[in-house]
């Protein structure tokens, strides 16, 4: 089978490419199993200063993969290994983000993207809920917002990403947008932004060390629920499940 994981290095930046475009870069066992092997590679290179994170294709992440789901504990270890990696993780986005792929790209430290892409916590609407990921998301998150776009499903752009502290930044072009961070990254020490890191991220390392457990089993149950099945159902069968009104 086909790499899902590419991995590139070029001065000090070790870039990861998810490349599952059948299914939108789903988060499948496979796709976390390789990501994790990949980050780990990463983090024991001493030539890595920091981590990319991107994508193939026109989704950085559609969430879970509906037809073959990881085990919600490979997933919060996933989590775990991107906010204590002792190197900076940058994500690189120029398209669509979804559910899970939400968790993915808040966990990083950076998070950058370009003007096509558009994000939606689409739980709800499956009968499920934004539950692993709200560790990572809810430290950095407005609040306010957060619960909007949590219960509501609703789509918004990068713009309104940054506002609310899912972006740290987006621009027309967002290579361009990442050269200044990039660039610092490479001059930064090693052991400063090791230290740097712990410090920024400490947040996050706490809600994943103190809910992780509960969160991963509230997940498995909701996947498990008659809701789920039928919210699951209808998505595939692209009509609306039965309690929608």
């Amino acid at each position: 089978m086909a790499p899902l994981v590419h991995a590139a290095q070029a001065t000090g930046i070790a870039t990861l490419a998810l490349d599952s475009p059948g299914n939108r870069n789903a988060l499948s066992a496979d796709l976390v199993a390789e990501l994790r092997t990949a980050l780990a590679t990463a983090a024991a290179d001493p030539a890595v200063r920091a981590v990319v994170l991107t994508h193939t294709g026109n989704t950085f992440c559609a969430g879970a993969d509906l037809k073959s789901p990881c085990d919600p504990a490979d997933f919060l270890a996933l989590l775990r290994e991107i906010a204590e990696l002792p190197k900076p993780v940058v994500a690189r986005v120029t398209g669509h983000v979804r559910a899970g792929g939400l968790g993915l790209l808040g966990v990083c430290d950076i998070a950058a993207a370009g003007p096509r892409s558009s994000y939606a916590f689409t739980e709800t609407h499956l009968g499920l809920a934004p539950a692993v990921i709200s560790m990572p998301l809810l430290p950095r998150l407005d609040p306010r917002a957060a619960a909007r776009y949590f219960l509501t499903a609703e789509a918004f752009d990068a713009a309104e990403a940054v506002r609310i502290g899912l972006l740290t930044l987006h621009g027309e072009d967002v290579d361009v947008a990442l050269e200044s961070v990039l660039a610092g990254l490479r001059k930064a020490s090693p052991q400063g932004l090791a230290a740097t890191k712990a410090l920024t991220s400490a947040a996050v390392r706490e809600a994943l060390t103190r809910d992780g457990a509960r969160l991963t089993e509230l997940s498995a149950g909701l996947f498990a629920s008659d809701e789920a099945r039928e919210g699951i159902t209808a998505r595939f069968e692209r009509r609306e499940p039965a309690w929608s009104l």
